[in-house]
């Protein structure tokens, strides 16, 4: 396996309304992000910085990055520890302090809830989450803490 990754990707600015940068309001916000092989993705600014919220902002791909990382990591701890899960999602929250101009995020919680086939895997699922926390490239490449608040279920019929 090699060491070394690397992760192409491919912004383009799609917002200028014809004059450019000539003011703070005078373009838009709009951006495609592509990577070879993948439809383009639309992106923008947060609203709050004049971005248009139907199109997916920076904030919000790095919390969605985080959570999805810690899935694939957990989905991977859980076969390992022989936990076999039937459902996960979560519902993630990123908070980001603004400074001034600039700003960092403060914290990401993420919030799973997994479904596991039987009863006895319970204590195994919720120890996998500490181990997809060890193990999830994003989370270990951010300078801020990355907590977990996880809930564990039974499918039903056990």
């Amino acid at each position: 396996m090699k060491d070394l990754h690397e992760y192409r990707i491919g912004i383009e600015w799609t917002g200028n309304r014809g004059t450019g940068t000539s003011g703070y309001r005078a373009y838009g916000r709009e951006l495609l992000i592509r990577a070879a092989g993948k439809a383009a993705l639309e992106g923008s600014a947060d609203p709050t910085f004049h971005g248009d919220r139907d199109r997916w902002n920076p904030e919000e791909l790095l919390v969605s990055a985080l959570a999805q990382c810690h899935m694939l990591s957990y989905l991977h701890m859980a076969v390992r520890a022989g936990v076999v899960v039937t459902a996960y999602t979560d519902d993630a929250i990123g908070v980001m302090r603004q400074r001034g101009v600039g700003g960092a995020f403060e914290e990401v919680v993420l919030r799973p809830r997994v479904t596991v086939a039987e009863a006895q895997m319970v204590d195994a699922a919720r120890a996998a989450h500490a181990d997809a926390s060890d193990a999830c490239f994003i989370a270990n490449s951010v300078n801020f803490p990355v907590r977990h608040e996880p809930e564990i279920m039974v499918a039903a019929g056990e």
